[in-house]
């Protein structure tokens, strides 16, 4: 089988473009009106993390051998993932915004053999006791206090004396990394990335993007991050709260864009909303950028909207879709939704995400909430009809670890070429144009006696109201039969007691709308539980709980 190791992007890179900064980590304002700064060359940080690889090997983190990385956003975080690759080892990776419970339930499943970690994660790493009977090698990237192991101090004097360091020649098919969704909504599953997998992404997003060696790049999330140098782009890390990007302060993110040029940035909708309403308030241009990515959420077009203005007219958001298990699997620009789709969106038609990828193939089947043992084309739906989104395609994971029954729900093995379909969770239906539109979470589907309402195209016609910040589709037992209820979140600043007025005008688009005419219950909540690292993922769960006790 071919060796394919996704770390190889690095050293070609680096032969290519030595000189050119490959990590940039703003430090702070220098006071010439310019930003001060940290960073490695490509050059540097092949060097670098040819370094650690060699010092890991050398204390048995080494090829198969899962890792968990919690280091904070750093040039040293850069460096460790590579070199990690570079091993063959296994990086186990867990957001730490997802709360400590699921930390810990998310180490225990993934069984790791080695602890890479700040001084903060070993702390926590030992009074919370995570995975601490299957841990064998402990690297401390900072002071390490009264545990033991290595430092990355250490371990890189040990790997600076290795001459010539040779990257494992692993398979395509063979485990590179172990990504942990976010928990927002469902369980936290380890979702098992092989080499191949990580390097079909890479090629579709350099595709699809028109990505150039050379182009500087924005990123706001962590692990996207790690795509830039593979793609040979310069990041520039920003200075922010990863696990709260709705929180982010709009300069940190305009003035590195304009004193780096960037290019490209990558950000939640929550992070582009908060930074195109300053931008619109500020009468903010961002000339340099050629494109921003969007991802986690479906984004509002009058988000893309407000953010657009401050883009050159070439530019515009692009918006994929996907999932931890497959992305990208569709993508649709700004400039299409803001023309086109955002009216079939007010009327209750979905979010359209675009045509699925060249590549890849989708499916829309009969919604069931059981295993689907073998792939038949008698499951498919036709265009038009909402049922679960399916892929197929090299990006597609084939497993979670240590997860038999997960995996077993969300794949479809098909028999005749030996490959499976992923089952995405989602509801959606393809139209006549061949473009997929997502409907939200087959999972937060309400069931009633007069049949079935999904959330995005029902919450649509609420969201119409201009008083309306974001609206919530659940459903409540009432009596022994489930009542769907519209839970709404008002606009800050919407006048005080015009409740009754809002309720009196929602009924009245709820009754026009045969999608929603059988709503008969909504209820003003002050403020969501959504999910921090997104705000715009709606915890439905807890907002049913909250519905269920406003008799």
């Amino acid at each position: 089988m071919t060796s394919v190791n996704i770390a190889s992007h690095l050293p070609s890179m680096a032969a290519k473009q030595p000189d050119t900064a490959a990590v940039i980590l703003p430090t702070g304002r220098d006071g010439n009106s310019g930003l001060s700064s940290v960073r490695y060359t490509f050059e540097q940080l092949n060097n670098r993390s040819d370094a650690i690889a060699a010092g890991l090997d050398s204390i048995g983190i080494r090829r198969g051998v899962r890792t968990v990385l919690m280091v904070t956003p750093s040039l040293d975080f850069f460096a460790l993932t590579f070199a990690l690759f570079k091993t063959g080892a296994v990086p186990v990776f867990v957001d730490p915004g997802m709360g400590v419970k699921n930390l810990g339930q998310c180490l225990r499943e993934a069984e790791p053999e080695a602890f890479i970690g700040v001084p903060k994660a070993h702390v926590a790493r030992i009074l919370m006791g995570w995975a601490k009977s299957a841990l064998k090698t402990l690297v401390t990237v900072g002071p390490r206090l009264f545990w033991g192991g290595a430092t990355l101090k250490t371990v890189i004097a040990k790997g600076e004396k290795v001459a010539d360091y040779s990257m494992a020649e692993t398979e395509a098919d063979e485990v590179a990394a172990i990504l942990f969704t976010s928990g927002s909504t469902g369980v936290p599953k380890g979702v098992v990335y092989t080499h191949g997998t990580f390097a079909d992404q890479v090629e579709k997003i350099r595709r699809i993007y028109s990505i150039q060696p050379g182009e500087i790049d924005l990123p706001t999330f962590p692990l996207f991050a790690l795509f830039a140098p593979a793609l040979g782009m310069t990041a520039v890390i920003p200075q922010m709260d990863f696990t709260k990007p709705g929180s982010v302060d709009p300069l940190n993110i305009i003035e590195p864009i304009r004193f780096f040029k960037a290019t490209t940035m990558f950000g939640s909708p929550a992070l582009v909303n908060r930074v195109g309403r300053y931008g619109e308030a500020n009468g903010v241009e961002l000339p340099t950028l050629k494109r921003v990515i969007s991802a986690g959420a479906p984004v509002p077009p009058v988000v893309l909207e407000r953010f657009s203005r401050m883009l050159s007219g070439e530019a515009e958001i692009v918006t994929p879709y996907g999932a931890t298990e497959c992305l990208p699997v569709a993508s649709i620009g700004s400039k299409e939704i803001i023309a086109d789709t955002q009216y079939g969106t007010k009327a209750g038609r979905g979010v359209c995400v675009g045509k699925p990828l060249d590549d890849l193939s989708v499916r829309i089947v009969r919604i069931t909430d059981d295993p689907i043992r073998e792939w038949d084309e008698d499951l498919v739906l036709p265009p038009g009809k909402i049922g679960e989104i399916t892929v197929k395609g090299a990006n597609a994971t084939r497993e979670y670890f240590n997860r038999e029954s997960s995996t077993e729900l969300a794949k479809i093995p098909d028999a005749a070429d030996g490959s499976f379909w992923h089952r995405m969770g989602d509801v959606g239906y393809l139209d006549d144009a061949g473009r997929l539109w997502m409907c939200g979470r087959k999972s937060h589907r309400v069931i009633t006696g007069r049949g079935i309402l999904f959330t995005i195209p029902c919450e649509a016609i609420f969201n119409n109201h201009p008083d309306v910040f974001r609206s919530a589709l659940v459903g409540v037992n009432r009596a022994g039969d489930t009542e769907p209820v519209i839970c709404v979140e008002l606009e800050d600043g919407t006048p005080a007691g015009g409740a009754e007025r809002i309720r009196k005008e929602l009924f009245e688009l709820a009754a026009a709308n045969e999608l929603t005419r059988d709503i008969k219950s909504i209820l003003f909540h002050p403020k969501f539980p959504v999910d921090i690292r997104h705000n715009a993922k709606i915890f439905r769960e807890k907002l049913a709980v909250w519905a269920e006790g406003q008799r």
